[in-house]
């Protein structure tokens, strides 16, 4: 009988030769940024730094929001935010734009601010924490917004209209 990997390097085949590994990668990320913690993100907003929300809407959903931030769902982030894109929000106005962005445990959000970084937007960082850190952190929110169900004050609709 086989023996089971017990570890994850037992079950990795030998990376390709100048591969990065995520926790590496994530490193190189969080090295370039200036995190802020909740609190401090809180206070960048109030001063006009924007606040952008990259979680997918179930997520928005299930764990709320935050009220003000812009949401912009990660796969479309440097389209949203690249100064020379056509596909620009209006906010993305230059380079010199704060931006500080959310995910909701801030992993993601480090890797989303390095990429506008890299598209220029040397401003650009993350909430320490993400989301779920801002929540712990008395900061104002929003939600989660449960599964919208059908009122029972509202009579049943059928297709010959509303019964009588």
């Amino acid at each position: 009988m086989a023996q089971i990997p017990t570890t994850a390097t037992e079950r990795c085949p030998a990376p390709p030769p100048g591969s990065r590994g995520i926790d590496e990668i994530l490193a190189a990320a969080r090295a370039r940024l200036r995190r802020l913690d909740p609190e401090q993100a809180h206070l960048a907003c109030r001063a006009g730094a924007l606040l952008v929300d990259i979680r997918p809407a179930a997520q928005r959903a299930a764990q709320g929001t935050v009220p003000g931030a812009l949401v912009v769902e990660r796969n479309v982030l440097e389209w949203r935010f690249d100064p020379r894109c056509a596909a620009r929000l209006p906010q993305a106005v230059d380079y010199d734009v704060p931006v500080i962005v959310l995910c909701q445990e801030g992993y993601t959000s480090s890797l989303a601010a390095a990429a506008l970084q890299d598209i220029g937007l040397h401003e650009a960082t993350d909430v320490v924490g993400g989301f779920a850190a801002w929540h712990i952190a008395g900061l104002p929110t929003l939600g989660p917004t449960p599964p919208t169900r059908p009122s029972s004050a509202a009579p049943p609709v059928t297709a010959g209209g509303a019964l009588r």
